[in-house]
Protein backbone atom coordinates (compact mmCIF):
# COMPACT_ATOMS: atom_id res chain seq x y z
CA UNK A 1 0.00 0.00 0.00
CA UNK A 2 1.11 3.56 -0.70
CA UNK A 3 2.87 4.92 2.39
CA UNK A 4 0.67 8.02 2.30
CA UNK A 5 -2.43 5.85 2.59
CA UNK A 6 -1.35 3.49 5.35
CA UNK A 7 -3.37 5.18 8.10
CA UNK A 8 -6.72 4.57 6.38
CA UNK A 9 -8.51 1.59 4.90
CA UNK A 10 -8.88 1.53 1.11
CA UNK A 11 -10.70 -1.04 -0.98
CA UNK A 12 -11.05 -1.33 -4.75
CA UNK A 13 -14.66 -2.14 -5.58
CA UNK A 14 -17.00 -2.36 -8.56
CA UNK A 15 -19.78 0.22 -8.62
CA UNK A 16 -22.73 -0.50 -10.94
CA UNK A 17 -23.87 2.46 -13.03
CA UNK A 18 -27.59 3.05 -13.37
CA UNK A 19 -27.64 0.87 -16.50
CA UNK A 20 -25.58 -1.85 -14.81
CA UNK A 21 -22.27 -0.93 -16.41
CA UNK A 22 -19.43 -1.85 -14.01
CA UNK A 23 -17.37 1.11 -12.85
CA UNK A 24 -14.00 0.78 -11.15
CA UNK A 25 -14.04 2.58 -7.79
CA UNK A 26 -12.05 2.88 -4.58
CA UNK A 27 -13.55 3.36 -1.13
CA UNK A 28 -11.43 5.06 1.54
CA UNK A 29 -12.48 4.66 5.16
CA UNK A 30 -11.17 6.11 8.42
CA UNK A 31 -9.95 3.76 11.12
CA UNK A 32 -12.13 5.59 13.60
CA UNK A 33 -15.67 6.93 13.49
CA UNK A 34 -17.16 8.12 10.21
CA UNK A 35 -18.61 11.61 10.45
CA UNK A 36 -19.11 12.54 6.78
CA UNK A 37 -19.42 10.86 3.39
CA UNK A 38 -17.68 12.42 0.37
CA UNK A 39 -17.87 11.57 -3.33
CA UNK A 40 -15.07 12.75 -5.62
CA UNK A 41 -15.94 13.12 -9.32
CA UNK A 42 -13.07 13.39 -11.78
CA UNK A 43 -12.09 15.80 -14.51
CA UNK A 44 -12.24 14.77 -18.17
CA UNK A 45 -9.52 12.26 -19.11
CA UNK A 46 -8.28 12.08 -15.51
CA UNK A 47 -8.23 8.69 -13.73
CA UNK A 48 -9.38 8.33 -10.13
CA UNK A 49 -5.85 7.51 -8.92
CA UNK A 50 -4.99 11.21 -9.21
CA UNK A 51 -7.31 11.87 -6.25
CA UNK A 52 -6.17 9.03 -3.99
CA UNK A 53 -4.01 11.14 -1.66
CA UNK A 54 -6.71 13.77 -1.23
CA UNK A 55 -9.27 11.02 -0.61
CA UNK A 56 -7.03 9.42 1.99
CA UNK A 57 -6.54 12.80 3.66
CA UNK A 58 -10.30 13.23 3.97
CA UNK A 59 -10.65 9.67 5.28
CA UNK A 60 -7.98 10.38 7.88
CA UNK A 61 -10.19 13.25 9.06
CA UNK A 62 -13.22 11.00 9.49
CA UNK A 63 -14.80 10.85 6.03
CA UNK A 64 -15.92 7.82 4.04
CA UNK A 65 -14.70 8.75 0.54
CA UNK A 66 -15.40 7.23 -2.85
CA UNK A 67 -13.43 7.82 -6.04
CA UNK A 68 -14.41 6.21 -9.35
CA UNK A 69 -13.67 6.15 -13.07
CA UNK A 70 -16.25 7.02 -15.69
CA UNK A 71 -16.98 4.41 -18.36
CA UNK A 72 -14.15 4.24 -20.89
CA UNK A 73 -11.64 5.84 -18.49
CA UNK A 74 -8.98 4.36 -16.20
CA UNK A 75 -10.00 1.19 -14.41
CA UNK A 76 -13.51 1.32 -15.87
CA UNK A 77 -12.01 0.87 -19.33
CA UNK A 78 -10.52 -2.45 -18.27
CA UNK A 79 -13.71 -3.80 -16.73
CA UNK A 80 -14.86 -6.86 -18.67
CA UNK A 81 -17.63 -8.30 -16.54
CA UNK A 82 -21.40 -8.51 -16.92
CA UNK A 83 -20.98 -8.80 -20.69
CA UNK A 84 -19.25 -5.45 -21.17
CA UNK A 85 -16.12 -6.31 -23.13
CA UNK A 86 -14.66 -3.01 -24.19
CA UNK A 87 -12.68 -2.90 -27.41
CA UNK A 88 -9.03 -1.91 -27.17
CA UNK A 89 -8.59 0.75 -28.38
CA UNK A 90 -11.92 2.47 -27.75
CA UNK A 91 -13.08 2.25 -31.36
CA UNK A 92 -16.83 1.82 -31.40
CA UNK A 93 -17.25 2.27 -27.65
CA UNK A 94 -20.46 4.18 -26.98
CA UNK A 95 -20.34 6.89 -24.31
CA UNK A 96 -20.93 10.61 -23.97
CA UNK A 97 -20.48 13.20 -21.26
CA UNK A 98 -24.24 13.07 -20.81
CA UNK A 99 -23.85 9.34 -20.05
CA UNK A 100 -21.09 10.05 -17.55
CA UNK A 101 -23.44 12.34 -15.65
CA UNK A 102 -26.77 10.50 -16.00
CA UNK A 103 -25.49 6.93 -15.68
CA UNK A 104 -22.18 7.01 -13.81
CA UNK A 105 -22.21 10.03 -11.50
CA UNK A 106 -25.88 9.66 -10.64
CA UNK A 107 -25.25 6.06 -9.59
CA UNK A 108 -22.24 7.07 -7.49
CA UNK A 109 -24.29 9.70 -5.63
CA UNK A 110 -27.06 7.16 -5.06
CA UNK A 111 -24.62 4.51 -3.85
CA UNK A 112 -23.06 6.86 -1.29
CA UNK A 113 -26.43 8.22 -0.15
CA UNK A 114 -27.80 4.71 0.36
CA UNK A 115 -24.69 3.32 2.06
CA UNK A 116 -24.14 6.31 4.37
CA UNK A 117 -27.70 7.54 4.77
CA UNK A 118 -27.08 8.87 8.30
CA UNK A 119 -24.07 11.00 7.32
CA UNK A 120 -23.94 14.38 5.59
CA UNK A 121 -23.00 13.80 1.94
CA UNK A 122 -20.32 16.05 0.48
CA UNK A 123 -19.31 16.26 -3.16
CA UNK A 124 -15.96 17.26 -4.64
CA UNK A 125 -16.13 17.89 -8.37
CA UNK A 126 -12.96 18.57 -10.34
CA UNK A 127 -13.45 20.36 -13.67
CA UNK A 128 -16.09 18.26 -15.50
CA UNK A 129 -16.92 16.57 -12.20
CA UNK A 130 -18.02 19.98 -10.95
CA UNK A 131 -19.77 21.00 -14.16
CA UNK A 132 -21.88 17.85 -14.09
CA UNK A 133 -23.18 18.42 -10.55
CA UNK A 134 -25.93 20.54 -12.06
CA UNK A 135 -26.93 17.78 -14.46
CA UNK A 136 -27.59 15.14 -11.80
CA UNK A 137 -31.23 14.30 -11.17
CA UNK A 138 -30.36 13.42 -7.55
CA UNK A 139 -28.10 16.38 -6.75
CA UNK A 140 -30.55 17.44 -4.03
CA UNK A 141 -29.23 14.49 -2.00
CA UNK A 142 -25.90 16.34 -1.62
CA UNK A 143 -25.53 18.65 1.38
CA UNK A 144 -22.34 20.43 0.30
CA UNK A 145 -20.45 20.66 -2.97
CA UNK A 146 -16.89 21.86 -3.42
CA UNK A 147 -16.06 22.59 -7.05
CA UNK A 148 -12.36 22.63 -7.93
CA UNK A 149 -11.39 24.30 -11.22
CA UNK A 150 -14.92 23.70 -12.52
CA UNK A 151 -16.06 26.09 -15.21
CA UNK A 152 -18.19 26.80 -18.22
CA UNK A 153 -15.37 25.75 -20.53
CA UNK A 154 -15.93 28.04 -23.52
CA UNK A 155 -12.61 28.36 -25.31
CA UNK A 156 -12.68 32.17 -25.42
CA UNK A 157 -12.98 32.30 -21.62
CA UNK A 158 -9.67 30.43 -21.31
CA UNK A 159 -6.48 32.40 -20.81
CA UNK A 160 -4.36 33.29 -23.82
CA UNK A 161 -2.40 31.62 -25.44
CA UNK A 162 -3.94 28.40 -24.03
CA UNK A 163 -7.28 29.18 -25.65
CA UNK A 164 -5.70 29.00 -29.12
CA UNK A 165 -3.89 25.76 -28.33
CA UNK A 166 -7.16 24.21 -27.16
CA UNK A 167 -9.04 25.44 -30.23
CA UNK A 168 -6.39 23.95 -32.52
CA UNK A 169 -6.19 20.71 -30.52
CA UNK A 170 -9.93 20.10 -30.60
CA UNK A 171 -10.71 21.23 -34.12
CA UNK A 172 -7.46 20.90 -36.04
CA UNK A 173 -6.28 17.57 -34.63
CA UNK A 174 -8.91 16.08 -32.35
CA UNK A 175 -12.01 15.94 -34.53
CA UNK A 176 -10.22 14.58 -37.64
CA UNK A 177 -8.36 11.96 -35.59
CA UNK A 178 -11.52 10.95 -33.76
CA UNK A 179 -13.42 10.47 -36.99
CA UNK A 180 -10.62 8.41 -38.50
CA UNK A 181 -9.81 6.25 -35.46
CA UNK A 182 -13.23 6.07 -33.84
CA UNK A 183 -11.93 7.55 -30.57
CA UNK A 184 -9.73 10.43 -29.39
CA UNK A 185 -6.21 9.12 -28.70
CA UNK A 186 -4.57 10.45 -25.56
CA UNK A 187 -1.23 10.91 -27.32
CA UNK A 188 -2.79 13.74 -29.35
CA UNK A 189 -2.62 16.00 -26.31
CA UNK A 190 -5.16 15.04 -23.62
CA UNK A 191 -3.17 12.33 -21.84
CA UNK A 192 -5.84 9.59 -21.93
CA UNK A 193 -7.95 8.12 -24.71
CA UNK A 194 -11.54 9.38 -24.84
CA UNK A 195 -14.58 7.69 -26.36
CA UNK A 196 -15.67 9.32 -29.62
CA UNK A 197 -19.01 10.47 -28.25
CA UNK A 198 -17.39 12.06 -25.20
CA UNK A 199 -14.86 13.99 -27.26
CA UNK A 200 -17.34 15.19 -29.86
CA UNK A 201 -19.85 16.39 -27.27
CA UNK A 202 -17.13 18.10 -25.26
CA UNK A 203 -15.83 19.87 -28.37
CA UNK A 204 -19.32 21.18 -29.20
CA UNK A 205 -19.62 22.57 -25.69
CA UNK A 206 -16.17 24.17 -25.74
CA UNK A 207 -17.10 25.98 -28.95
CA UNK A 208 -20.35 27.37 -27.43
CA UNK A 209 -20.27 30.70 -25.54
CA UNK A 210 -22.14 29.28 -22.53
CA UNK A 211 -20.64 25.80 -22.84
CA UNK A 212 -23.10 23.02 -21.87
CA UNK A 213 -25.60 25.67 -20.76
CA UNK A 214 -26.15 26.41 -24.48
CA UNK A 215 -26.96 22.80 -25.38
CA UNK A 216 -30.70 22.79 -26.10
CA UNK A 217 -30.64 18.99 -26.54
CA UNK A 218 -29.40 18.57 -22.95
CA UNK A 219 -32.60 18.06 -20.96
CA UNK A 220 -30.57 17.52 -17.78
CA UNK A 221 -29.85 21.27 -17.61
CA UNK A 222 -33.15 21.52 -15.75
CA UNK A 223 -31.47 19.83 -12.78
CA UNK A 224 -29.22 22.80 -11.92
CA UNK A 225 -31.90 24.53 -9.78
CA UNK A 226 -32.54 21.27 -7.89
CA UNK A 227 -29.26 21.64 -6.02
CA UNK A 228 -29.95 23.53 -2.80
CA UNK A 229 -26.96 22.61 -0.68
CA UNK A 230 -23.91 24.59 0.32
CA UNK A 231 -21.76 25.43 -2.73
CA UNK A 232 -18.19 26.68 -2.95
CA UNK A 233 -16.25 27.03 -6.20
CA UNK A 234 -12.48 27.41 -6.15
CA UNK A 235 -10.85 29.36 -8.96
CA UNK A 236 -7.07 29.09 -9.17
CA UNK A 237 -5.53 32.24 -10.59
CA UNK A 238 -2.89 30.48 -12.72
CA UNK A 239 -5.36 27.96 -14.17
CA UNK A 240 -5.69 28.84 -17.88
CA UNK A 241 -8.80 26.67 -18.32
CA UNK A 242 -11.01 27.56 -15.35
CA UNK A 243 -10.57 31.32 -15.27
CA UNK A 244 -12.64 33.37 -12.84
CA UNK A 245 -15.18 34.46 -15.53
CA UNK A 246 -15.62 30.83 -16.62
CA UNK A 247 -16.16 29.70 -13.02
CA UNK A 248 -18.67 32.49 -12.45
CA UNK A 249 -20.59 31.55 -15.59
CA UNK A 250 -20.97 27.94 -14.45
CA UNK A 251 -22.00 29.01 -10.95
CA UNK A 252 -24.68 31.32 -12.37
CA UNK A 253 -26.65 28.23 -13.42
CA UNK A 254 -27.14 27.14 -9.79
CA UNK A 255 -30.08 29.49 -9.38
CA UNK A 256 -31.39 28.09 -6.07
CA UNK A 257 -28.24 28.91 -4.10
CA UNK A 258 -25.66 31.65 -3.75
CA UNK A 259 -22.30 30.09 -4.62
CA UNK A 260 -19.22 31.13 -2.67
CA UNK A 261 -16.53 31.69 -5.30
CA UNK A 262 -13.01 31.75 -3.91
CA UNK A 263 -9.92 32.75 -5.88
CA UNK A 264 -6.69 31.10 -4.79
CA UNK A 265 -3.23 32.31 -5.82
CA UNK A 266 -0.29 29.91 -5.84
CA UNK A 267 1.39 32.30 -3.40
CA UNK A 268 -1.44 31.66 -0.92
CA UNK A 269 -0.37 28.01 -0.79
CA UNK A 270 3.35 28.80 -0.69
CA UNK A 271 4.01 27.44 -4.19
CA UNK A 272 4.90 28.88 -7.59
CA UNK A 273 2.14 27.18 -9.57
CA UNK A 274 -1.04 25.17 -9.13
CA UNK A 275 -2.80 25.22 -12.50
CA UNK A 276 -5.77 23.09 -13.51
CA UNK A 277 -4.67 19.83 -11.89
CA UNK A 278 -2.32 20.88 -9.11
CA UNK A 279 -4.83 21.27 -6.26
CA UNK A 280 -4.69 17.52 -5.68
CA UNK A 281 -0.92 17.27 -5.22
CA UNK A 282 0.06 16.07 -1.70
CA UNK A 283 2.20 19.15 -1.12
CA UNK A 284 -1.05 21.03 -0.38
CA UNK A 285 -1.99 18.76 2.51
CA UNK A 286 -1.47 21.42 5.20
CA UNK A 287 -2.74 24.36 3.15
CA UNK A 288 -5.39 23.93 0.45
CA UNK A 289 -6.54 20.50 1.60
CA UNK A 290 -7.01 21.56 5.21
CA UNK A 291 -9.20 24.47 4.21
CA UNK A 292 -11.22 22.29 1.85
CA UNK A 293 -11.75 19.60 4.47
CA UNK A 294 -12.78 22.11 7.13
CA UNK A 295 -15.33 23.61 4.77
CA UNK A 296 -16.79 20.21 3.83
CA UNK A 297 -16.91 19.06 7.43
CA UNK A 298 -18.64 22.22 8.62
CA UNK A 299 -21.86 20.67 7.25
CA UNK A 300 -23.71 18.60 9.83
Amino acid sequence: MDAALDDVFSDDITLPATDGYPLAATLFLPRGAKRHAVLISSATAVPRKIYRHFAAYLAHRGCAVLTYDYRGIGGSRQKAVMGYNQPKPLTGFKASMTDWAALDMTAAVGWMRERYRDLPLGYVGHSFGGQALGLLANNADIQSALLIAAQAGYWKLMASPERYRVYALLNGAGLPLTRILGYMPGWAGLGMDLPKGVFEQWTRWVMSPRYLLDDTTLAARENFPKFKGKLRAISVTDDPWATRPAVELLCSAFTSVTPDIVSIRPHDAGVKKIGHLGFFRPEHRDTLWRGAAEWIQATE
